[in-house]
């Protein structure tokens, strides 16, 4: 192999870890197309060509990570095990309930009253691990590149020790489910809550984490709070313009807004030059992605 060809090669592989792919990741699978943090949502943003999986986990009774946006079972969602829907959702508290009974309840057949293009079927709220697996398998049966995975952590000052266990107990619950599959590599723990990025940050795992951010904030500020900065910025995308994009890789950040559902949309996002997008639709998403 000649100098020329050696020096071109390394210079491919710089450039491939400076610009990584546009990152589509599909919100709690593919929102808008299958019912939400379902395993047949995330295998369908699978089949999609998504590049993460956006997934939101809480935590039961017996300690089990399970894949569900709300630490209860969701009145526009969910139905009990003899098909009611649930009416009060925060009676159906998850971290009182034993995964078992969790895996009674069916947060699918109803739909969504805001996404007309998901399919209703009945879904059951998986454990991480399952879903993981469950993931992994098909990639490997379907010789899909091996994907990220971007699972938030649910918490909140008001939920401790009520809805979810403190937020160093939840990262070590979920930094365990994560080692037991073997994907720790691929894997990014993003949150709202500060204090659950401190707590994965301290677990000194090699994850990444991303900050989540709903309003107007000051950057440096929240960064100097958090204590450290993270891999990754993920503001609402209504949020974000040239100055919030050059402000985050500035600090060596990649931005990735969420949950960013219209084309136009998309294409703006891109333009501006976030690193990526978090989208309840994977397929129109792939028309703005790299070919």
């Amino acid at each position: 192999m000649t100098i020329s060809v050696i020096l071109i090669l390394a210079i491919q592989v710089v450039v491939g870890q400076v610009q990584p792919p546009f990152d589509i990741q599909g919100h709690r699978g593919a929102r808008g197309l299958l019912p939400e943090n379902s395993t047949a949502g995330f295998l369908l943003a699978v089949d999609l060509g998504v590049t993460t999986l956006e997934i939101d986990v809480v935590v039961s009774g017996d300690s089990t990570v399970v894949v569900s946006h709300e630490p209860w079972m969701s009145e526009t969602i969910c139905s009990d095990a003899t098909g009611r829907a649930i009416t009060d959702g925060r009676s159906h508290n998850i971290f009182r309930l034993s995964y078992e009974a969790v895996a009674q309840y069916d947060c699918g057949s109803r739909g969504h009253p805001d996404f007309p293009r998901q399919e209703k079927q009945p879904a059951v709220k998986p454990r991480l691990v399952d879903v993981i697996n469950a993931v992994e398998k098909h990639t490997a049966e379907h010789g899909i590149e091996p994907l990220q995975y971007n699972i938030e952590i649910k918490s909140r000052p008001e939920w401790d020790s009520v809805f979810t266990p403190a937020p160093p107990v939840f990262a070590q619950l979920v930094h365990d489910a994560v080692t037991a599959t073997g994907i720790m590599d691929r894997v990014t723990v993003q949150s709202f809550d500060i204090r659950s990025l401190q707590a994965a940050h301290r677990t000194r795992a090699r994850w990444k984490l991303a900050l989540l951010v709903a309003s107007e904030t000051d950057l440096a500020s929240i960064l100097d709070r958090l204590g450290f900065t993270p891999e990754v910025y993920s503001p609402y995308f209504r949020l974000v313009d040239e100055s919030t994009v050059r402000d985050a890789h500035a600090r060596g950040m990649r931005i990735v807004p969420w949950t960013v559902n219209e084309v136009s949309d998309m294409k703006r996002l891109k333009a501006l030059g976030v690193d990526g997008l978090i989208t309840d639709y994977p397929d129109l998403a792939r028309t703005v992605s790299d070919p």
